[in-house]
């Protein structure tokens, strides 16, 4: 039977150890917890939310990810294309998700807000109406993935090529065009 934990509050905790291995957490919060190389495999969050944890190089496989909120985490290097894709839906606010894997993940919608993500990767992952607001994006790639309607338009550094993406009705500002053209080898003035 799997160990649940409904409405509770962890603060402080070092799970890099012991990890949270199979568990099932539900509507609970995370606060300063340390989750670095820890395995969570087969566990469940549901309607959690994390805040200033350390989740890198954090093993995921096979976790499921149902309506979670990450703030201010250090989340590098993990391989979120692990995770159960049954009601996969995450949130990242002033995040860093640094050399972090997002391969054939369903993320419509998903918001990425103040993050760094650099070095990332996202191949044929669904980002319909993905809003990637004021993130660093420097050296992310996009392979055959869905950004229609993502909103680029306050993102930094990143670069995008049109040919091997979905990007109808994406947003991108003015100052982002180089980074949609790079492939070309031009120079723009």
């Amino acid at each position: 039977m799997k160990e649940t934990h409904d409405h509770e509050v962890f603060e402080k905790a070092d799970y890099s150890a012991t990890g949270r291995s199979g568990k099932e957490f539900e509507d609970c919060a995370f606060k300063n917890c340390n989750f670095s190389n820890a395995d969570l495999a087969k566990s469940r969050f549901i309607d959690c939310t994390l805040i200033d944890c350390n989740l890198s190089n954090a093993k995921i496989s096979n976790t499921g990810l149902q309506n979670v909120t990450f703030l201010s985490c250090k989340i590098v290097g993990v391989d979120f294309s692990t995770c159960l894709p049954f009601l996969f839906e995450v949130r990242f606010d002033a995040c860093s998700l640094d050399y972090s894997k997002f391969i054939k993940n369903k993320m419509k919608k998903t918001n990425f807000k103040e993050c760094s993500i650099r070095e990332a990767v996202f191949i044929e992952a669904d980002l319909t109406g993905a809003c990637f607001d004021n993130c660093d994006l420097s050296n992310t790639v996009f392979t055959r993935a869905n950004l229609n309607q993502a909103d680029f338009r306050t993102s930094r550094n990143y670069s995008i090529n049109l040919e091997m993406n979905t990007v109808r009705k994406a947003k991108f500002s003015t100052s982002g065009i180089t980074g949609l053209l790079s492939q070309y080898d031009i120079l723009i003035e």
